[in-house]
Formats: structure tokens, C-alpha cells, sequence
């Protein structure tokens, strides 16, 4: 069974970063893709980065240049590096791997940017 866990989410005034962290039981990660996606209530979860099973990230125009997205093959996770966080950044954030043609997403993890 493959299980997602983000962490690192939390209460962040804007201009400042945060890491965002995902590990993964039943999946290597390495071998499959990876992405970030985010979720306001009422709205439709959003990609903000993903990176293939080769290691090529992509982002989109939104978020390019503040979002990075990487992974640590000896610990089996990805993070999402996010830089100068803007208000219109909160959101809850979730990780997805693409296990075997299906969609697998963590838990989520709150992402707020207040001062």
C-alpha cells in the first residue's frame, strides 16, 4: 500500500520560506513522478510543481522562480522549497505520486501567509 505524508506547512508572514516535506511508504520515489499540487476552499487543487521520474522538475508561470521542487532518494522524500510566500499562497498543500497509472495523494499539510 503506498501512503503520503506532508509536513512542514504553518503560519508564515509574507516575504518568508517555508519547506515543505513528503515521505513515502510503499513507493520508490525515484521511480515514479512526483508532484506538488495546492487547494483554496472552493477551488480546484492547482499543480504548482512536479518532477518526472528522471529528475526534470517543471512549474508552472504562476509560482516559477519561488517554488522548488526536489527529492532525497536516501530518505525516500520530496520537499517543495517556497520562497518570498505571498498571501494568495495559502492554501493546503498535498503531494502525488503516480503509482502504477493511478493518483496517490498525502494528507495535505496548511500553508498560511499572514502578518
Amino acid at each position: 500500500q503506498v501512503r503520503l505524508v506532508e509536513s512542514g506547512g504553518g503560519l508564515v508572514q509574507p516575504g518568508g520560506s517555508l519547506r515543505l516535506s513528503c515521505t513515502a511508504s510503499g513507493v520508490i520515489f525515484n521511480t515514479v513522478p512526483i508532484a506538488w499540487y495546492r487547494q483554496v476552499p472552493g477551488n480546484q487543487r492547482e499543480l504548482v510543481a512536479k518532477i518526472t521520474s528522471a529528475g526534470i522538475p517543471t512549474y508552472p508561470d504562476s509560482v516559477k522562480g519561488r517554488f522548488t521542487i526536489a527529492r532525497e532518494i536516501s530518505k525516500n522524500a520530496a520537499y517543495l522549497q517556497i520562497d518570498n510566500l505571498r498571501p494568495e499562497d495559502t492554501a493546503v498543500y498535498y503531494c502525488n505520486a503516480l503509482v502504477r497509472g493511478l493518483n496517490t495523494w498525502g494528507q495535505g499539510t496548511q500553508v498560511t501567509v499572514s502578518s
